[in-house]
């Protein structure tokens, strides 16, 4: 496993060194030490998974607000998905995106610190993805931005197909206090 800084401060691309055999592959996809020796000390306590039927299903953007704020190793372990996380912290990358292909074949994930709202859009059908969070889902504290905001103008793959009411409702990033 290697950890690959990324110009925000705290956004690693998680790289995964499969070893294949004629059993299959092995691989770590998360160790805390290697996370400590980076300068992370992520201690998940929730795992997740979000299927999504359709190719281009369109996540986010998500994150929890103030003291319930998550940090989350996010991966793909089936299908593609192209992952953006916006930096909502204040400083000179408040406003910037990073956007990154995960893929299960790949084994790749990108751990997002807090401070950073997250989604998605599936590139191929039954796309499924795992986070790994911390601390654990607090409901009623969720809050998101418009996907396609253009102050943001990120540059997503394809428009989404399926999209839920309330994602497609999200405010725009202007309205963060």
């Amino acid at each position: 496993m290697r950890l690959i800084p990324t110009p925000f401060p705290g956004l690693i691309q998680v790289e995964a060194h499969p070893h294949q055999d004629t059993r299959g592959q092995f691989a770590r996809v998360f160790c805390r030490d290697s996370f400590l020796a980076a300068g992370v000390d992520f201690q998940p306590v929730q795992v997740n998974l979000s299927t999504n039927t359709a190719v281009h299903t369109l996540r986010g953007l998500h994150y929890q607000a103030g003291e319930f704020a998550e940090e989350k190793l996010v991966r793909c372990v089936a299908g593609r998905v192209w992952d953006v996380a916006v930096d909502l912290r204040p400083g000179p990358t408040r406003g910037a995106w990073y956007a990154v292909e995960l893929d299960a074949a790949r084994m790749n994930g990108i751990y997002i610190p807090k401070g950073f709202a997250h989604g998605f859009l599936s590139l191929t059908p039954g796309a499924v993805v795992q986070y790994m969070m911390a601390p654990a889902y607090i409901p009623g504290h969720g809050r998101g931005i418009a996907w396609d905001d253009p102050d943001l103008a990120i540059t997503w793959p394809a428009r989404p197909a399926v999209i839920s009411d309330a994602d497609a409702a999200l405010p725009p990033f202007a309205s963060l206090t």
